[in-house]
């Protein structure tokens, strides 16, 4: 027999646990801009190239449910004709979050693709300020699809495991 009230109602069912997180801190952890077309100079109307390179980091901070998520890019412009670099630029941005109410077995995930997923608007901006202050057009990034690079690098895990193993 199931449990019903008296009325004939199916019973609720367990409530999932409630997941709330709270951004505490937003920061630039480390920064470099490299105008290589000021130094050097480039002749003739340079058309860039423009390759971003991006990797996640997380790690558990002293203080109970709080974490710090770090994104990293690494952006390089190249003239497309020769190949000749214009800038690079390299920057680490950290945000720093209380969460509580993910399962553990959810943490990594929920860490490495919802946090950026949050600073990321942020980072958008501080790149299309540098890049524009640096001389050159200002670089609005594409949005990142965090839950496909999560997924990609797990799949990169997985071989790098099975070429071990063999």
């Amino acid at each position: 027999m199931t449990d019903t009230p008296e009325n004939g109602a199916a019973a609720p069912a367990a409530a999932a646990p409630q997941i709330t997180s709270r951004v505490l801190a937003q920061y630039i952890r480390d920064m470099s801009f490299e105008n290589i077309l000021a130094q050097k100079g480039v002749s003739g109307d340079a058309k860039p190239e423009i390759q971003v390179q991006v990797n996640l980091d997380a790690r558990k901070r002293s203080t109970e449910n709080q974490y710090e998520v770090i994104t990293k890019l690494n952006i390089t412009s190249k003239t497309k004709e020769k190949g000749d670099p214009l800038f690079v630029f390299e920057i680490e941005y950290a945000g720093v979050f209380h969460v509580e109410g993910v399962p553990e077995d959810q943490m990594h995930p929920y860490l490495l693709i919802e946090c950026p997923r949050i600073t990321f608007p942020f980072l958008r901006r501080i790149v299309s300020d540098v890049t524009r202050d640096g001389g050159f057009p200002p670089l609005n990034l594409e949005t990142i699809d965090f839950l496909a690079l999560y997924r990609s690098e797990l799949a990169r895990r997985a071989e790098t495991e099975k070429a071990k193993a063999n």
